[in-house]
């Protein structure tokens, strides 16, 4: 499907260059005028960030070089992030193919995504001519690196380059130097040379004077600026048949240069074999794949994990490298682009499945970087420099920090003093008239109140508490009182008996205040409806009690549970069987499939939120936990051993081109977009991939590996 808001861009800057060659269109452009000197038309329109369905993530396995690219699903590279995974600085790099009369933007017709390091190629076809882009980064500088090869008589080739220098897409100016496109906002700048040489280019205001206004209106490019003011800069290059492009950044507009023409002599060839060297010597330190996983899958995962961490701020990995929706028009870092603790966690454990031991501690000496003074809370999100950005509070980001310390053997006492902060938190909280285990906020970031799946994060993260006191030699005694306490009441604030959906009991999303069984009312946002009986409202999470070794998952409660979770949040597609994520979610694409926004009226229901696949993982751990058991009420062990084998395999099945695993997946809602494909949300979901490598040793191993043991003993019979 095409989306209509991307219409891409490529690169660089302004005349002086050599003119196209006869094979190419004659002058005569937009409005049959050539044109020169400064553009016209600032600042131009600006344009959000493209769709968050990346289709892959380039990014080099050293520190030196700190550059990270996407690769558009509909073709070329979207958001380029320079110096930090923290934030763009660059839109987009697109190639427009022109002759005959008309231009075309190259839309992918194929990814192809290497399983031993991520590097990708896309192929483009269009009537009589045919366009390869294969795309690394120089490990040793900060250079993005393509490699295209056009096929066609009478077809040029354009690369049109959208930068968004310092995070900013309207603060970018350009001009032509010496054979290369430069760009510059503030104290970060960017330049692009070729080989061959860039043949012409003209840099403008986007929308007005652009190259790729100029080309689409009739093939040919006029328009020869040599230079824009700050604004909306687009910049277009006419490029050989045959050319590389290098793409380097740098504090100044001359640095840049001589990075990426430093990477432009090496070759692209060269560059490329060390790229891949680099992952395939961190691959071949992990685990292999086990016998259960898609090995290819899996390694993309694994080096999705690594590459979504920072060069500059080790332990810092970001939720995903995308801005959907609202967030890429209005929020130029993106939350996606924060690290936040309930994600790293997941991203931790995912990496010491995978035998990445190093950087999941590195994660961990982030999270207690970043531990509030004094209080031993830990922001919602932050910065990748440990920066905190939103103020919420939500208690299993408090509590999943100390089980990961657990989990990872950290006994030392600067480990015990972040954990013994943190606990101390736990188990104070109050706020509003309520005391933990009562959230500001669980897990899905909107609500308040008793949460199951953040009540386990709590049970699970004093205990681990209490473990890691006895280690450091202190009396862990009163943490283990609090969540046994907590344990004990857990049914009574959350497990409803009054319920619409069923005449047993089961778990609901949480409760406003503790009594599952009034019809207390709240409402839902994101477009969702007002007023909704909290007893209407499920969603999996509660699963969390399982995972974590609070109940067993042949408790009574949790399996009478299930079918209403099935009924109600149930999605049925080609690729298998998947969940919402709550009861009356609003969370995502609106019904035509435009972006989601904030601030839609509550009621309005515009909005809907759509599968995620990363709750197969969670239920496949479930069914493991329930085969570790010994299966219940005729359900073998075996069948829930195959159940969770049927749930890794559908993770696979949701994956769009390079393998790339998604945070949403379209439904049975309109519009009519294949149900169980990857939507416009994030994508890669860093979350969902740690999920599938961790449910991968779980069905290896035939249980969940990630549980801690000292919560399982205590309370797993």
């Amino acid at each position: 499907m095409a989306y209509p808001w991307v219409v891409a861009a490529l690169l660089a800057a302004t005349t002086g260059f050599a003119p196209v060659s006869a094979a190419a269109p004659a002058a005569g452009g937009a409005g049959n005028t050539p044109r020169a000197g400064a553009a016209p038309g600032a600042p131009g329109v600006d344009e959000q960030y493209l769709p968050a369905d990346k289709a892959g993530l380039v990014t080099s396995r050293t520190t030196t070089s700190k550059v990270w690219v996407t690769v558009q699903r509909e073709g070329g590279l979207g958001e380029i992030f320079y110096p930090t995974i923290g934030g763009p600085s660059a839109r987009a790099l697109t190639f427009v193919v022109a002759g005959h009369g008309h231009a075309t933007v190259a839309r992918a017709s194929k990814t192809f995504a290497d399983d031993r390091s991520l590097s990708f190629r896309q192929t483009f076809a269009g009537a009589g001519w045919r366009l390869t882009a294969s795309y690394v980064t120089d490990p040793a500088r900060d250079t993005v690196l393509v490699d295209l090869s056009l096929t066609g008589r009478g077809f040029d080739l354009y690369a049109v380059y959208d930068p968004a220098l310092a995070n900013s897409r309207g603060g970018d100016s350009g001009s032509t130097s010496g054979g290369a496109l430069l760009a510059s906002d503030g104290d970060v700048a960017s330049a692009l040379v070729a080989s061959p040489p860039i043949r012409a280019a003209s840099s403008g205001f986007a929308g007005v004077s652009d190259g790729r206004t100029d080309l689409l209106a009739d093939g040919r490019l006029d328009w020869r600026y040599s230079s824009a003011t700050a604004g909306n800069l687009v910049q277009t290059a006419a490029l050989a048949r045959h050319s590389t492009l290098a793409l380097g950044f740098g504090p100044a507009a001359a640095t840049a240069k001589t990075t990426a023409t430093a990477s432009l002599r090496r070759g692209f060839g060269r560059v490329s074999r060390d790229f891949a060297y680099g992952w395939k010597h961190y691959l071949a330190g992990l685990r292999q794949p086990p016998a259960s996983a898609s090995p290819s899958l899996y390694r993309t995962s694994a080096m999705v994990l690594a590459a979504s961490e920072d060069k500059a701020n080790p332990g810092a990995y970001v939720a995903a490298p995308a801005s959907p929706w609202a967030f890429g028009r209005d929020d130029p870092s993106g939350p996606y682009h924060l690290v936040w603790s309930r994600d790293l966690y997941q991203i931790a454990t995912g990496l010491i499945a995978a035998g990445d031991r190093a950087g999941a501690s590195r994660a961990l000496d982030f999270l207690f970087d970043v531990q509030q003074r004094p209080d031993g809370s830990f922001p919602q999100n932050s910065q990748v420099d440990g920066t905190p950005v939103w103020g919420g509070l939500q208690l299993d980001e408090v509590a999943l920090p100390i089980v990961l310390a657990y989990q990872l053997g950290r006994t030392d006492a600067a480990t015990w003093d972040h954990v013994r902060r943190a606990a101390d938190f736990l188990v104070g909280f109050t706020q509003d008239g309520f005391a933990a285990p009562w959230t500001p906020q669980e897990r899905w970031e909107n609500q308040s109140g008793y949460s199951p799946a953040t009540i386990a994060a709590e049970i699970a993260g004093l205990v681990c508490a209490a473990s890691l006191a006895t280690a450091n030699g202190a009396d862990g005694s009163h943490y283990l009182a609090v969540a046994d306490e907590w344990r004990a009441k857990v049914k009574q604030w959350t497990v409803t008996s009054t319920g619409p959906y069923s005449s047993k009991p089961y778990f609901l999303r949480l409760t406003k205040d503790g009594n599952p069984n009034a019809g207390t009312t709240y409402t839902i946002g994101d477009s969702g409806p007002a007023n909704v009986d909290q007893r209407r409202v499920v969603d999996p999470s509660f699963l969390e009690l399982v995972r974590l070794g609070v109940l067993p998952a042949d408790d009574p409660d949790v399996r009478t549970t299930l079918p209403v979770i099935d009924a109600q949040l149930g999605v049925a597609t080609p690729n298998g069987f998947f969940w919402h994520r709550a009861s009356f979610d609003g969370y995502g694409e609106k019904a035509d499939g435009s972006p989601w926004d904030y601030g839609l009226p509550d009621g309005s229901l515009i909005t809907h939120g759509r599968a995620w696949p990363l709750l197969n993982g969670e239920r496949g751990e479930y069914l493991l936990a329930l085969a570790a058991r010994g299966g219940t009420h005729g359900q073998s062990a075996t069948v829930a051993r195959a159940g969770a084998r049927t749930q890794l395999a559908t993770i696979a099945r949701a994956a769009g081109p390079g393998r790339m695993l998604p945070e949403q997946v379209w439904d049975q809602y309109p519009p009519a977009i294949a149900p169980g494909t990857p939507t416009f949300s994030a994508t890669p979901l860093a979350w969902t991939h740690a999920q599938y490598i961790r449910l991968a040793w779980n069905v290896q191993a035939g249980r969940v590996t990630e549980q801690p043991a000292a919560v399982a003993a205590r309370y797993l019979p």
